[in-house]
């Protein structure tokens, strides 16, 4: 069974970075920091895919992973090589972009959004290792990135700015992994909130003393991002309830849910080309930023123009992970498509909030025990980033 709470979790999170594409507002990324939440969950399916299949989850997630970058690079590359971007065997990496892809003035900017398949492609490699320290040294692994990312930010240890972004999203990536396996849960509360209360503080004078080029916006900001997203993930899940009944009798918010979970991928790729190819209507038109209406106006049409994207290919994304393509998914599922789904969303879901009872979780997997640079374009406004 699927935990809607995560799904509710995920959904608001590419929503918060869509509208924040388009609007620019820095305090949407202190509200909800959705990329170390997006990374979080990530972390966490993953953690399950390994308990359950071992390293053969590696190839389970990159065939699910790869299929819609491929259909966004069918569509871009060949438009970006007759505009000027020169062929190399550099080309490849939108096969497999273990490296930032090569693309020109305006695809750079387009798809800037493609650091985040690089990071996780990355993160879903180094998991098998990870997942094997992390359940022999869990607070040691747990701690580790954030640890490199402090030595960097102080100067300690000049790293290449690779590593700062390991540090920031795989430590959002390890806390998935201590969701999974109940650390998270079974923190009490006496140690659970004052933890985050003094992750949050401190991660917020560090964004105040160190305001970036568009203020108070943690995506300037490595290590406030970093600290105030932990913050965040602990209380998100480690006091995750234990349903949320109130969805299912909503049928418009629970079919909304399952359709951006099941398309999260392609809603995430495909918006921001959008969000770049609007932006002129600012001028145009007139729309500020100060401008409510004028930006409501741009949010609707970028999710408009998601959407029709979305029917033409999100379909992939259900041949990726081998479920019966469906033009808008979400709809009744009969007992026999589930049953006959060999690798569908029955068997690779997040943390259902069952493995959270101490005898279920991985040997090693309790708290006690100790046994990449993003190349993103400089933008023509100050509403594109990392998200």
């Amino acid at each position: 069974m699927r935990n809607r709470y995560l799904d509710l979790l995920r959904f608001l999170a590419i929503v918060r970075v869509v509208v924040y594409h388009v609007t620019g507002w820095a305090t949407l990324t202190l509200v909800f920091p959705a990329m170390s939440v997006m990374f979080a969950l990530a972390g966490s399916l993953m953690a399950a895919s390994l308990t359950r299949s071992g390293p053969a989850a590696v190839g389970r997630r990159l065939r699910r992973l790869l299929p819609s970058l491929w259909v966004l690079a069918v569509v871009f590359v060949p438009a970006m090589l007759l505009s000027g971007m020169p062929m190399s065997p550099r080309v490849l990496l939108w096969l497999f972009p273990i490296a930032d892809p090569p693309a020109n003035n305006w695809g750079a900017l387009a798809l800037s959004i493609i650091w985040y398949l690089r990071d996780y492609l990355w993160f879903v490699l180094a998991s098998p290792v990870a997942f094997w320290l992390f359940r022999r040294a869990p607070l040691l692994t747990l701690l580790a990135p954030y640890l490199l990312l402090v030595a960097i930010e102080v100067g300690i240890y000049p790293a290449p700015s690779v590593l700062r972004e390991f540090g920031l999203y795989f430590g959002a990536w390890m806390l998935g992994f201590a969701h999974h396996a109940g650390m998270l849960r079974r923190l009490a509360g006496r140690v659970l909130y004052p933890v985050a209360l003094a992750l949050a503080v401190i991660g917020g004078a560090w964004i105040v003393g160190h305001p970036g080029p568009r203020g108070y916006d943690l995506n300037d900001n490595h290590l406030g991002n970093a600290l105030w997203s932990a913050a965040f993930i602990l209380i998100v899940l480690g006091r995750a309830p234990a349903g949320v009944a109130w969805l299912g009798r909503s049928r418009l918010a629970d079919r909304a849910v399952t359709l951006v979970n099941r398309r999260a991928l392609t809603i995430y790729l495909w918006h921001m080309p959008f969000v770049v190819a609007l932006t002129p209507l600012v001028d145009v038109v007139g729309w500020s930023h100060q401008d409510p209406v004028g930006l409501a106006i741009r949010v609707a049409l970028v999710f408009a123009l998601v959407g029709l994207v979305t029917l033409a290919v999100g379909w992939v994304e259900d041949v990726a992970a081998r479920r019966r393509p469906e033009l808008i998914p979400g709809g009744p599922v009969q007992a026999t498509e589930l049953a006959g789904q060999p690798d569908a969303e029955r068997r690779e879901q997040p943390d259902t909030g069952r493995r959270d009872r101490p005898d279920e979780q991985p040997a090693g997997a309790t708290l006690g025990r100790t046994v990449v640079p993003p190349q993103r374009a400089a933008a023509a406004r100050s509403d594109v980033s990392a998200g």
